[in-house]
């Protein structure tokens, strides 16, 4: 792909996310400046520029960008946050957050996508994410309190280890639903007392699991 096929693919990429909703100026640069194809591998690379969901490693899918965007745009993420992903999948979600947020961590089940979004943080020179394997069910505490959990796999309910890790005034966005086929969109925002919570939008994520892969 030349230089020139690149950027207007790009250009078509953002006009692509404006049309599914996503506003934020700064969600918009960093889906931008991160080059999805850098996640995916052999022929589904040549697909990276469409807005839809295609396969990785490890029986997992690289999210569909316009979702991946308003996730992010949800997060409300500032630049010294303190962010935890639960579900590195391909690592193209942390690179995005990596462009807004002071810090990353981002902890996946199966070591193969670990090591493959580690490669992939390297080439694009990507030096405040730390990408861990880990069962993401129980947050990581010995980093806690997180500014920002962004979860990227459906829970049948909040998991309340990440949302104890959860600062006072943060927010985490997390699907929630008991099947593959009826899922919400979750912002949960921690108050003093309680939490508050938002439903945003029906989505279809890969079910949340307890321990590690055997991959």
């Amino acid at each position: 792909m030349t230089d020139a096929e690149r950027a207007e693919n790009i250009m078509r990429f953002i006009y692509a996310l404006r049309s599914k909703g996503v506003t934020d100026a700064n969600v918009l640069r960093a889906m931008e400046r991160i080059d999805r194809a850098v996640f995916m591998r052999g022929v589904f690379a040549e697909r990276a520029y469409e807005d839809t969901p295609l396969p990785i490693a490890c029986g997992q899918t690289i999210s569909q960008p316009s979702v991946v965007a308003l996730m992010t745009e949800a997060l409300e993420v500032t630049p010294r946050a303190k962010v935890l992903e639960v579900g590195t999948g391909s690592g193209y979600q942390a690179a995005i957050l990596s462009q807004l947020a002071r810090r990353v961590y981002t902890v996946e089940r199966h070591r193969t996508l670990v090591a493959e979004a580690r490669a992939a943080f390297a080439k694009l020179d990507l030096s405040n994410i730390t990408c861990l394997a880990a069962d993401g069910s129980f947050g990581l505490p010995d980093q806690a309190p997180f500014d920002r959990i962004l979860v990227t796999a459906a829970a049948e309910d909040p998991p309340g280890p990440l949302m104890q890790q959860l600062r006072v005034g943060g927010i985490m966005v997390v699907p929630v639903g008991q099947s593959d086929h009826v899922q919400s969109l979750i912002k949960v925002r921690r108050l003093e007392k309680g939490y508050d919570y938002e439903e945003l939008r029906p989505v279809r994520f890969v079910p949340l699991l307890e321990g590690m892969a055997r991959d």
